[in-house]
């Protein structure tokens, strides 16, 4: 049996024993931090501004091809038509891509070229900007459409857009070809839109009018929606090249002289339309025919008429016979005031007689 004692030797014996170094406390501490931050220049040298911080935010990858140079031409095509923030950051970019893609270099990438000339074609607003961004940060051509899109098309632009496609729909006076241009419009500014070509065509399809669903439905000879995709834009482009107009009274569509075409049971419903609009841009050229020939008639100053001179018959003078002093009250010749009617009567059969005597 152990005793107390023997079990308090035996945690002793296996206690390891504590080691204590001995420090000089009279031994300097010296702080490393103090003296990385020791500087030996003056005063003067130290309030100089900075000689870093200048590099381009666009880093472009070095370049070893034997005489390679962009020539003054591309750079002013470039300058020709540059971005200042309140233009369509797409079809900038479009532009851009369109000019760049005339130069070309065998041992020069396409995407350094652009990175080159990208600042060429900036200003205003979006020159600001690109100066703003912080050196070397744009390593790459993605980098930097990424920056720019988000900069000058903001998510809030986007749901936008998103939206207008979405509830898109043909106005009541919007013709067929008029509605498809400007959905294609929309399509073309926000092309990150993220709609398949699937629902952009089930979208157009179900916001036009029933006149033009039945157009799309009897040049598909059937329902519109039961082709594929490629085929129901194909109709839809070949419908929208028939252009018509209601306003213009010239239209390449429309003759005057030649008579109308007779509709086909496959197109009735679009043929229709075409027969109506024939037929109001007729009347429309009608009306202003008549209104010219009516504006016509207003302006012409009509001839003079000549007087007619008045012969009394009493008398011979240049009066009326009920202004003649024969025939008033108060005069001298009372037969011819009483009896005025019949002495016309025989003034008029004494000429006669007169007249017609037959000579000696």
């Amino acid at each position: 049996m152990r005793t107390r004692s023997q079990s308090r030797r035996r945690r002793q014996q296996q206690t390891p024993p504590v080691v204590v170094e001995n420090f000089d406390l009279e031994e300097p501490i010296v702080d490393q931090n103090i003296v990385a931050m020791a500087d030996n220049r003056t005063m003067a040298q130290m309030l100089q501004a900075p000689i870093e911080g200048y590099e381009d935010a666009i880093v472009v990858p070095p370049i070893n091809a034997n005489n390679f140079e962009l020539k003054q031409p591309l750079i002013n095509l470039v300058q020709s038509n540059k971005f200042t923030g309140r233009q369509d950051p797409h079809n900038h970019l479009r532009f851009f891509n369109k000019v760049t893609s005339t130069f070309r270099h065998p041992e020069v990438p396409n995407t350094s070229i652009k990175l080159l000339l990208f600042p060429f074609s900036l200003d205003g607003e979006a020159r600001d900007w690109l100066d703003k961004e912080p050196p070397r940060s744009i390593l790459t051509w993605d980098d930097l459409v990424s920056k720019f899109i988000n900069q000058f098309f903001p998510p809030s632009k986007t749901t936008y857009y998103r939206n207008e496609i979405i509830t898109f729909y043909q106005k009541p006076n919007e013709t067929f070809n008029e509605a498809w241009e400007r959905f294609k419009g929309l399509l073309r500014q926000c092309p990150h839109h993220g709609f398949l070509e699937l629902h952009q065509l089930d979208t157009f399809y179900n916001s036009l009018n029933s006149n033009d669903q039945d157009a799309l439905d009897s040049a598909a000879g059937g329902n519109f929606l039961d082709k594929m995709p490629q085929e129901g834009l194909a109709i839809i482009e070949s419908k929208s090249k028939v252009r018509y107009s209601r306003s213009r009274a010239n239209d390449s569509r429309v003759s005057t002289d030649a008579p109308l075409s007779t509709s086909s049971p496959s197109n009735n419903s679009f043929d229709m339309q075409q027969i109506a609009a024939s037929l109001e841009d007729k009347m429309t050229i009608k009306m202003n025919k008549m209104l010219n020939e009516m504006k016509a008639l207003v302006v012409t100053t009509p001839a003079p008429i000549k007087a007619v001179e008045e012969v009394c018959v009493t008398c011979g003078s240049n009066h009326h016979f009920n202004h003649c002093p024969l025939t008033r009250g108060g005069n001298d010749f009372p037969v011819f005031h009483d009896n005025i009617q019949q002495f016309q009567q025989t003034a008029a059969v004494g000429n006669f007689l007169q007249r017609n005597q037959p000579l000696d």
